[in-house]
């Protein structure tokens, strides 16, 4: 990635309603021409959000020496300190300027299921003593947004002139990761390779990102950065390399950013929805023909996803 100018202009992003019949279509044209969008909707009720941030908050409030405990780096789970990740190695001179907390779905050392090479495994939880309500809090609210997307999922399909539960047998164990983000109070210099997070696209099918009031979060589109203007209690959605994938490029994974100033610090929630550690990842049927040939080499969702995580994490450490 070598875009690094700064853009101030302000676009309207288009916002789509998971209740609109008209979902389908007019997800179709967003997905072919910015591949982010808001979508309201979705059920959740405001203070359900607000618990979320406000739990994210006491976390990052804890001692560092509380947070680095809270790691696992077989499993990206857990605690991930200040600068720990660079997305955009080409660019940055430094790493991101946040932290961050992985928490994906619970499966204990005793379940079947276990596998830390599929990451596969439990969570890194803070102590009951210390935050009460922050476990429960949290797996509530990974199984309402897992539900979300996988409703989404099924109108993704829809636009595609697929079926709708076309892809429900590759969402039945997704890998679906919920991921607490706290930006550093530091101004971004791009000129310097300074950001507080660097332009990437995201890996899977789809995020659901909440953000707070802050702004700072910026979008490639036309060769120009347009910056997206929060709106609490609205998921920010954009599409992922899977998708643009499965689609031959049909669905765009567009490019994002951060940048932040020192007059505030930052919290966003992503949570990323991916399909099962297993799924062949290929160009879709009805996505290719004799003038439009598969424009990528097939890959697992697993694959892909351990890959990314290598290229971005300095801590993370997968077994073999």
């Amino acid at each position: 990635m070598t875009i690094s100018a700064v853009s101030t202009r302000w676009v309207t992003i288009p916002t789509i309603r998971m209740d609109d019949p008209e979902a389908p279509t007019k997800l179709k044209d967003v997905c072919e021409n910015i591949g982010f969008f808001y979508l309201e909707g979705h059920g959740l009720e405001p203070d359900e959000i607000d618990d979320v941030f406000e739990q994210s908050r006491q976390l990052f409030a804890l001692s560092q020496a509380e947070k680095e405990a809270l790691s696992d780096k077989i499993m990206s789970r857990g605690y991930t300190n200040m600068q720990e990740e660079t997305l955009d190695p080409a660019v940055q001179t430094e790493g991101d300027t946040k932290e961050g907390y992985y928490i994906g779905k619970e499966i204990p050392i005793t379940d079947p299921k276990y596998d830390p090479k599929k990451l596969r495994g439990p969570n890194q939880w803070p102590d009951s003593d210390i935050l009460p309500n922050f476990r429960a809090v949290m797996e509530g609210y990974h199984n309402r947004a897992t539900k979300i997307a996988f409703r989404l999922v099924q109108l993704l399909a829809m636009s595609l002139g697929l079926e709708e539960t076309y892809f429900d047998k590759d969402f039945e164990e997704p890998v679906a990761t919920l991921r607490l983000l706290h930006y550093d109070k530091r101004q971004s210099e791009p000129e310097k390779g300074v950001y507080a997070c660097g332009a990437h696209s995201d890996y899977g099918i789809a995020t659901l990102l909440l953000t707070d009031e802050c702004p700072g979060l910026q979008i490639l589109h036309n060769e120009e950065w347009i910056d997206v203007p929060p709106r609490p209690h609205s998921f920010v959605v954009n599409l992922g390399d899977m998708l643009q994938v499965w689609t031959n490029g049909k669905y765009k994974s567009t490019l994002h950013r951060v940048l932040t100033t020192s007059d505030y610090e930052r919290y966003s929630i992503p949570f990323f929805f991916d399909p099962v550690f297993e799924t062949v990842v290929e160009c879709l049927p009805t996505c290719t023909d004799e003038r439009n040939p598969p424009k990528y080499f097939p890959t697992t969702a697993g694959q892909h996803l351990v890959s990314k995580y290598e290229e971005t994490h300095a801590d993370f450490a997968p077994e073999n």
